[in-house]
């Protein structure tokens, strides 16, 4: 299924994109995250992001959908 993307922060610059397009058969955005660890090599772990589907906030189990909208969350410095 394809599904939109969105990278902020230091996921931004290891993916090299702010965004793509992407044919997946992960069913939960955890499976989706392990696909893009072993894409990208992300460095950070589950347990440092948030997830949000179709700008939710969402749990990692959750189904996804054709078309959805997932973004994952790092940590960010703010000031």
């Amino acid at each position: 299924m394809q599904l939109k993307i969105q990278y902020y922060a230091l996921m931004r610059e290891q993916a090299g994109r702010s965004e793509e397009t992407l044919e997946t058969s992960a069913s939960t955005p955890a499976g989706l995250y392990e696909e893009l660890v072993a894409r990208y090599g992300f460095t950070l772990s589950r347990d440092q992001l948030k997830v949000a589907v179709n700008s939710e906030f969402s749990d990692w189990s959750r189904k996804l959908n054709m078309g959805d909208a997932v973004v994952f969350i790092p940590p960010v410095a703010g000031g």
